[in-house]
């Protein structure tokens, strides 16, 4: 799927026909028309970006420049393998998910109903994983009652605390944020005030190391994601 946003073509969901030759040569139509001035991906496997780029250069296309994919201190997964790969290629990486889907916020207390209006607060989603989140034996609880003292000892809140963690993040670009008030949005812009000191992020790497995760919140879908139900696996047109 290709959805446009400002002056970007952004590609997500990985099918088949994006990651090839073809795919490539659509987007390049789509910059030399004056459709899109860049294209990106979204939730795109480290090596399918690379196969792009290997596409674009030898045919001389324009290539992908950003790739969106979810971090926070709950799910480190993309440290793996994407982060290094656009920092070698020069792909910027705008994170988003950095509160976990609000999980990262500190408004939640184990044991407790969640707060009206609050994303949580809403009953039977279609995603299971969803409608678990807030279980007492989640082991996110865990991991956050570890956090919030770090919030506490700097005076602001978890949600800012875990965004600046974000945005100190060797090739992370950006955050993307989805707040619903001003006062949300405000807060969110404060977290750029906030530097977490040397002893702060070793800290944070022994509660939840690097490339590892607490809630499964980076889920890559491959090719054969549709049609076999598989959340990874190789490309139909390369086996």
């Amino acid at each position: 799927m290709l959805r446009s946003e400002g002056d970007r073509g952004h590609v997500s969901a990985a099918a088949p026909i994006v990651v090839s030759r073809y795919g490539d040569l659509a987007l390049d139509d789509l910059i030399r028309a004056g459709k899109i001035r860049y294209t990106g991906t979204s939730c795109f496997a480290a090596w399918q970006i690379v196969e792009s780029l290997a596409v674009s250069r030898a045919l001389r296309l324009n290539r992908f420049v950003c790739e969106q994919a979810p971090l926070n201190l709950l799910d480190r997964s993309i440290e793996r393998d994407l982060l290094p790969m656009a920092q070698t290629f020069g792909t910027a990486v705008m994170a988003f998910g950095p509160l976990a889907g609000g999980l990262l916020t500190g408004k939640y207390t184990r044991g407790q109903p969640a707060p009206e209006g609050t994303r949580y607060a809403q009953q039977n989603h279609p995603n299971a994983n969803f409608n678990q989140r807030l279980n007492p034996d989640q082991p996110w609880w865990d991991a956050v009652g570890k956090l919030l003292p770090f919030a506490a000892a700097r005076g602001v809140p978890l949600g800012q605390f875990a965004l600046a963690w974000v945005l100190e993040r060797p090739g992370v670009t950006c955050a993307i944020v989805g707040p619903r008030t001003l006062a949300q949005f405000e807060e969110n812009l404060r977290a750029r005030d906030v530097k977490l000191a040397v002893e702060e992020l070793a800290a944070i790497d022994a509660l939840v190391p690097p490339g590892q995760l607490v809630v499964p919140y980076y889920e890559v879908a491959s090719p054969l994601a549709d049609m076999e139900g598989k959340n990874f696996g190789p490309h139909l047109h390369r086996v």
